[in-house]
């Protein structure tokens, strides 16, 4: 009889080969992540940014007012500076300018300094009065009455600044006209692209908003303390504001 260990030898061969025959016939496909990167790398796309414009008439201007005085002593300084401000301040809004729309914009009191030669040649600074300098920041928001407002306030006492910067109230609507038209831009450059290197645009696959500008505010600064108080009503013109918006717009390419 033989041995038990020849016995077991074609069960564990039998086995052996019906465990071979069980393996699957098919292993599920398995795609690495960088692999499915560098295909979804491959898709051409097309970058293009543009510019848009729209542009408004001013309905409001700003303007800055100071006045100065000077005296011996800084009590007296201020004490002119006052009653000069005051004055002012009542005619502005004598003239329909709301709290809301004046802010003092700057406030000093300053020495007045000298440099005498003294005998020996040395210089001994010394103080020979002080002076006082109050400044408002106004918003007009009627513009047929900035001319005669500067000249008001100059006859009542103002004899620095005279700033103007012309600008728009709500602008939303205006920067919304030049977001529309930097899109329009942007898509026909990208058009003009594709067409000339042979392709179609396809979808979009980015859209961002780079900046918009505030309008370049026209400008004019006079010298207050030329201006007579008998002269006419300062001439204003108000002209234009441009708003620009860039945008930058990513297309893939159909090839």
């Amino acid at each position: 009889m033989p041995s038990s260990r020849f016995a077991r030898r074609p069960l564990m061969l039998a086995l052996a080969l019906s465990t071979a025959g069980l393996a699957p016939l098919a292993t599920p496909a398995f795609v690495a992540p960088a692999a499915a990167a560098e295909d979804a790398a491959k898709v051409a796309t097309i970058s293009v940014s543009a510019e848009g414009t729209a542009s408004a008439v001013p309905d409001m201007a700003v303007i800055n007012l100071t006045v100065l005085r000077e005296a011996d002593t800084a009590r007296e300084a201020l004490d002119a500076n006052t009653a000069a401000m005051n004055e002012v301040l009542g005619a502005l809004k004598e003239d329909g300018i709301e709290d809301r729309d004046i802010q003092t914009s700057n406030f000093s009191i300053q020495p007045r300094w000298v440099y005498p030669k003294s005998d020996d040649g040395s210089q001994t600074p010394t103080i020979s009065g002080y002076q006082v300098t109050n400044g408002l920041t106004v918003r007009i928001r009627n513009l047929e009455r900035v001319g005669d407002i500067l000249d008001a306030s100059v006859t009542l006492g103002v004899n620095q600044g005279g700033q103007i910067a012309f600008t728009n109230d709500k602008p939303d609507e205006t920067i919304s006209a030049a977001r529309k038209n930097a899109v329009t831009n942007a898509r026909k450059k990208a058009e003009e692209m594709a067409e000339a290197a042979g392709v179609k645009l396809g979808r979009i696959t980015s859209m961002s908003e780079q900046s918009y500008a505030n309008p370049p505010m026209p400008m004019a600064r006079m010298d207050m303390m030329k201006v007579q108080a008998e002269s006419a009503p300062v001439p204003v013109a108000a002209g234009e504001n441009q708003y620009s918006v860039s945008v930058q717009m990513t297309f893939e390419l159909e090839q």
